[in-house]
C-alpha cells in the first residue's frame, strides 16, 4: 500500500500541467490514478503480496502463488469496469 501511495503522490506532481490546462477532469484523473494504482497490490509480485506468500506454509506456498496469480488477473481485469460502473455511470464525476 506503500507503494502505491507513493506512485499516487507522484503521478498527481507529475500530472499537474495536465490538470491546470483542463483537458483532464482533476476528480476523475485521482480516481482513476487511485484505482489503478491500488488495484495491483493483491498480485503477489506486490510488496503486499509478497509478503502474505512469504507467511504461507512451505508446503502449501505454490499452490497459494497459483490462487493469488489467479485472483490478481481477475482484480486487474474486472476492477477498472466495476469502478467505471460504479463512479462514472451513475454521474458522480
Amino acid at each position: 500500500m506503500a507503494s502505491s501511495v507513493g506512485i499516487i503522490g507522484v503521478a498527481i506532481a507529475l500530472a499537474v500541467p495536465f490538470l491546470q490546462s483542463g483537458a483532464i477532469d482533476p476528480i476523475g484523473f485521482v480516481v482513476a490514478l487511485a484505482i489503478a494504482a491500488t488495484v495491483v497490490d493483491v498480485s503477489p509480485f506486490s510488496t503486499n503480496g509478497a509478503l502474505v506468500l512469504a507467511n504461507v506454509d512451505e508446503r502449501d506456498r505454490d499452490k497459494f502463488y497459483r490462487q493469488m496469480l489467479v485472483y490478481a488477473g481477475i482484480v486487474v481485469a474486472v476492477g477498472p469496469g466495476i469502478a467505471w460502473l460504479t463512479v462514472l455511470v451513475p454521474g458522480w464525476l
